[in-house]
């Protein structure tokens, strides 16, 4: 299943498995930690935490949730930054894979995390943001049925520790100039042939034979020869969107779970898009196989044709994407945190 991201205070979040940005005394404390245990019932998981007594940095334990809206709460305990020289990244990354072997561990088939060591631990938002993508990616392509969800609870968290935030920003500035200017001058060329038709045709004068021919209603045969055109035309119909998906992940030597994973998709969702020559995706999902598949923008705007879509620079969401894609920039995940940023709906699908 995809890993998405949402705003959300984690407390509030539906999942089998909360994770609690954790202390190593397990111990109630502030942010994250504190909201959970209130929600949970502060001396409830007061209790359960203390009976197991202390978590290493980098390690996460196992408490039932009480009356947080999940079965179980993982306790994870992140490094504290002091640098970046002190083995920071590498702790982080052995908390999320404890955390990950946690709910492989307990069966759960949801897990919804904040961005651990993130907040009083002081570790720099877009490295822990990177570390936080980087293993639910690594861990999605092994557990096809876990759905992993970061919970944030601010956008501009993610919007500001992206270090092409400001190109994006610009990028978007643009394209909406450049749409406005390009709706004026069509406007201005609009009322261009509005005043040249009123300087070179008479309505009220008689009309001519052509212009009467041309009002005429089509004749039988006429008729006839459209449909015989229009049938044609649908008997030589260009390959579906999924034909051509299949021949491009042949073409490029992918199989189906490289592409699946790739594009933040389940198996189930593209058992049906293979299994069906006639699907129609929604644009997020045809824009993330296109991503998947590492298509140049001609080619990603061939394909979405295929399902009677495409790109413009008439919406943020087509912006974004655009800009990733002219930059060579293929990371779903990477795409989806600066759709969440300017909120954007995310590419993959449940």
């Amino acid at each position: 299943m995809p890993f998405s991201i949402v705003r959300n205070d984690i407390a509030r979040v539906s999942a089998d498995a909360l994770v609690n940005a954790a202390n190593t005394r397990l111990a109630y404390g502030g942010g994250v930690c504190g909201a959970l245990f209130d929600a949970a019932g502060r001396a409830e998981m007061a209790r359960a935490c203390e009976a197991i007594g202390r978590c290493a940095t980098g390690d996460a334990v196992v408490t039932p949730a009480f009356r947080l809206p999940a079965r179980w709460c993982i306790h994870a305990v992140g490094p504290i930054w002091r640098g970046g020289a002190c083995g920071e990244e590498e702790a982080l990354r052995r908390c999320y894979r404890a955390v990950f072997a946690r709910v492989v561990e307990l069966g759960a088939r949801s897990v919804a995390f904040p961005l651990i060591s993130a907040g009083i631990y002081g570790y720099p938002v877009p490295q822990a943001l990177a570390v936080a993508r980087e293993e639910a990616a690594a861990f999605l392509a092994a557990h096809d049925g876990i759905a992993v969800t970061l919970v944030v609870f601010d956008r501009a968290v993610v919007r500001e520790s992206d270090a092409l935030a400001a190109e994006i920003a610009a990028y978007i500035d643009d394209a909406y100039v450049e749409r406005r200017l390009q709706s004026r001058s069509r406007t201005a060329e609009r009322e261009r042939e509005v005043a040249w038709a009123g300087d070179t045709i008479d309505f009220c004068a008689a009309p001519s034979a052509a212009l009467l021919d041309a009002a005429a209603p089509p004749s039988a045969h006429a008729g006839a020869c459209d449909e015989a055109a229009l049938g044609e035309e649908l008997a030589h119909l260009d390959a579906s969107f999924s034909e051509t998906l299949l021949a491009l992940i042949d073409a490029r030597g992918l199989t189906d779970a490289e592409v699946y994973h790739r594009a933040n998709l389940s198996r189930q969702l593209f058992s049906k898009i293979r299994g069906n020559a006639a699907y129609r995706p929604t644009k997020p999902t045809a824009v993330a196989l296109a991503i998947a598949l590492e298509l140049s923008l001609a080619e990603t705007q061939n394909l979405l044709g295929r399902a009677g879509l495409t790109l413009s620079r008439a919406s943020k969401f087509d912006v974004i994407v655009r800009f990733f894609i002219e930059r060579g920039i293929y990371d779903v995940l990477r795409v989806n945190e600066a759709l969440f940023a300017y909120d954007q709906p995310l590419m993959g699908s449940l």
